[in-house]
């Protein structure tokens, strides 16, 4: 029986790509030299898996005229251009909602690692810092009782980081392109209002062309200089020059990033700048998330070459 051809945009576990092999004829991961130029890619692939914001996903479209599907692994399915593929009759899918609950507890790790400095705190066992002095040997810092998280879009991800969160303690609000019906939170129409009421900000928004750097000087001024900063979305939503100069001026108490632009390639800025967690787009990655991802696009795939209509399709943008 003839398999159709699946190109992988990016390698993936082992059990996704057995699993891809019982159905269809497995072609990639693409591989990409220095020059960043694709080399040869199989033009006669059906389907296309792929990750949000690989810099390569539109050229690869581009590239495979026999394309019928894209799919992408995750939620997020910026890095190509909705009203190109539309123009073709692709069908876009991803994989909403079945990283929410990883992401989230990352999230909140991050958040109590942030603000109770927890990194810090093991670099000053190591350099045998600690003293028998019967004193705390650090500045306390305030708890996460009464603190105010800000959440700056409540969708899948978010609305399970406030619900952490309120079990915390913490006082919950919110900014999206719309007050979410029924949620128990504070709702602010600007995230300028959001920035300036909230202790610790939470990025969970969505990434798109209208909202590069949308956590800007102005956003992490209003967070102000005991604040911090959690990007658990897309390196583009945050400036990294005006969170590097925040930090560095004491303007911001800390910040940790999950997520940058241009991964893996972080400027030097980033890694130099004080009291900044940082770690490798891993959010999502537990076992449970990663077989759920892989489950909805195998449903999709399925689907699609049984001529049946495909769950989680992306809305493209019309002619």
């Amino acid at each position: 029986m003839h398999k159709p051809k699946i190109l992988l945009g990016c390698d993936f576990s082992d059990r996704f790509k057995l699993l891809l092999s019982t159905h269809y004829t497995i072609v990639g991961p693409i591989e990409i030299p220095l020059s960043g130029e694709l080399l040869s890619i199989p033009v006669d692939a059906k389907a296309l898996i792929t990750k949000g914001g690989l810099a390569i996903n539109q050229a690869v479209i581009d590239g495979c005229p026999s394309l019928e599907l894209v799919a992408f692994f995750g939620t997020g399915y910026e890095g190509i251009d909705l009203a190109r593929v539309s123009e073709r009759n692709l069908i876009v899918t991803h994989s909403p909602g079945a990283n929410a609950s990883s992401v989230a507890d990352f999230a909140m790790g991050l958040i109590i690692a942030s603000t109770r400095q927890i990194l810090k705190a093991d670099r000053f066992v190591r350099q045998r810092r600690w003293v028998d002095s019967g004193v705390v040997n650090m500045a306390a810092v305030p708890g996460l009782r009464g603190t105010r998280l800000g959440i700056f879009g409540l969708g899948a991800v978010g609305e399970k980081v406030a619900s952490r969160a309120t079990a915390f303690d913490m006082e919950v609000g919110y900014h999206g392109r719309k007050r979410k019906e029924g949620a128990p939170y504070h709702f602010f129409p600007t995230l300028e209002e959001l920035a300036d009421w909230a202790d610790v900000l939470v990025v969970a928004a969505r990434a798109d062309g209208n909202n590069r750097h949308i956590i800007d000087r102005n956003i992490i001024r209003r967070i102000g200089s005991s604040g911090h900063i959690i990007n658990i979305a897309r390196g583009s939503l945050l400036d990294p020059v005006a969170l590097v100069e925040a930090l560095e001026k004491g303007e911001l108490a800390g910040a940790a990033l999950d997520v940058f632009e241009n991964e893996p390639h972080l400027p030097d800025s980033l890694l130099e700048a004080p009291n900044l967690i940082l770690s490798p787009h891993l959010a999502y990655a537990t076992v449970d998330a990663r077989n759920a991802q892989e489950d909805m696009v195998l449903s999709n795939l399925e689907a699609h070459f049984h001529g049946l209509p495909v769950a989680n399709r992306v809305p493209l943008a019309s002619g």
